[in-house]
């Protein structure tokens, strides 16, 4: 079979031979071929990122900055990941930093950030977010005295309160750290507009982009925000992080790390030995996304493939949105298809818990995530503590034949509670 980009030429491909590149699509459970709705929790792996990682692992595997032949490919190997991170997010390959996943790179960032701050300095968080990008923050409060506030959701539309943001954000405020995208409720935020707050009051921002990543071209030179983290596997790659920041702050912080380690950016904020296989991983889940469009340029062919996918997935959404909001005994959580959104959905189904309405799905052969999706705040906020809500999104693969299948799955449940 070619490649995505010996086929693609000028054009877009179709979902029907995107589809043809996962693997994972031919399964079938109960004698129903599986609809991945989970992309949000984690995405499905193209044929090329796995074949990258076993093609390392065999012929190149050897740590780093040595004398030998495997040691200089090993080098190479993750300077082109850098590369290829760097074309995703319009940043420079020493601004790339790797991790076992967001959240422990947060962590790290906030030891480093925190190594700054004391009683008196204040960062602002938002009910919205991944608990990834608060219980970091938070942790500063515990450790350096330090105070967090929370900038409050709109329950009833899934989106921030911005006249409280403007609130929150005073003087006092050292980091602005918020999500571009709620990886619960699908809502995309404003985050130039969050940028240009904090830039008026001197603070930094930190955005949280591992569930905008899949769905939208980022760009951190526009937005001009000081440090993002993504996530490779929401993007079709393996379970890996990803690091963001300006140079001059990944050389300047304080970043914990051994005295021997590197000190030049972007290896002093990155700890031990790191998944060398799954940053190649990384930058071949960049490269099969470029590779659906034609361009000149890594960042054009990418920008035109996210183009592509966010008008296929706004449609899917939308059809989810509409139907699903019209089906009796079924709440739906979050901005409508029109407002700014991923195509990810949430809902609850009346007397049918979310776990039970999953293992229903999943017995059809329709995989979707339950619970909070550590956005505990939010789906408190949204009075569904303790059984939360059920997630459904739409990757690059997901057809419309899928989302029916889904919407008249729901309904039958719904009908039968």
């Amino acid at each position: 079979m070619s490649s995505p980009a010996q086929r693609a030429g000028s054009r877009v491909l179709s979902v029907a031979e995107i589809r043809a590149y996962f693997p994972a699509l031919a399964r079938r459970q109960g004698g129903h071929a599986v609809a991945y709705f989970d992309g949000p929790g984690g995405t499905q792996v193209p044929r090329s990122v796995a074949d990258s990682m076993t093609d390392y692992l065999y012929h190149h595997n050897a740590n780093t900055h040595w004398a030998y032949p495997t040691s200089a490919e090993t080098d190479a190997a993750i300077d082109q990941a850098r590369a290829a991170l760097a074309d995703l997010l319009n940043a420079s390959p020493n601004e790339i930093v790797f991790g076992a996943n967001m959240t422990s790179l947060t962590f790290h960032l906030a030891r480093a950030l925190g190594r700054g701050l004391g009683p008196g300095d204040e960062i602002v968080a938002t009910e919205l977010d991944h608990h990834g990008n608060v219980a970091p923050w938070q942790a500063l409060e515990r450790e350096r005295g330090v105070t967090v506030r929370m900038v409050k959701m709109i329950p009833e539309t899934g989106q921030l309160d911005w006249n409280d943001f403007e609130r929150q954000v005073t003087s006092k405020t050292r980091l602005v750290a918020l999500g571009a995208a709620s990886n619960a409720l699908g809502t995309i935020t404003d985050i130039r507009g969050a940028v240009a707050l904090a830039r008026a009051r001197r603070a930094l921002t930190f955005v949280d982009a591992v569930h905008y990543a899949p769905h939208a071209i980022i760009d951190v030179r526009g937005m001009d925000c000081d440090f993002l983290a993504c996530s490779a596997y929401k993007f079709y790659g393996p379970h890996l992080g990803v690091l963001y920041g300006k140079k001059s702050l990944l050389e300047s912080l304080d970043f914990p790390k051994l005295m021997p380690a590197p000190d030049a950016a972007p290896e002093r904020a990155e700890t031990g030995t790191q998944n060398h296989e799954g940053m190649v991983g990384a930058g071949a889940a960049v490269d099969f996304i470029a590779s659906l469009a034609g361009g000149a340029t890594r960042r054009e062919r990418l920008r035109r493939a996210f183009e592509a996918l966010h008008t296929n997935g706004a449609a899917l959404a939308a059809r989810l949105w509409e139907r699903l909001s019209a089906t009796p005994g079924v709440t739906v959580f979050g901005p409508p298809a029109a407002a700014p959104r991923t195509p990810t959905l949430a809902f609850v189904v009346k007397k049918v818990t979310s776990t039970e309405v999953a293992r229903r799905l999943a017995e059809l052969g329709i995989f979707v995530s339950h619970g909070d999706f550590y956005a505990q705040t939010l789906v408190e906020r949204l009075g569904q503590a303790g059984e939360g809500l059920v997630r459904v999104g739409c990757a690059c693969y997901t057809t419309l034949e899928e989302v029916e299948r889904l919407i008249d799955a729901v309904s039958t449940i719904a009908r039968r509670a």
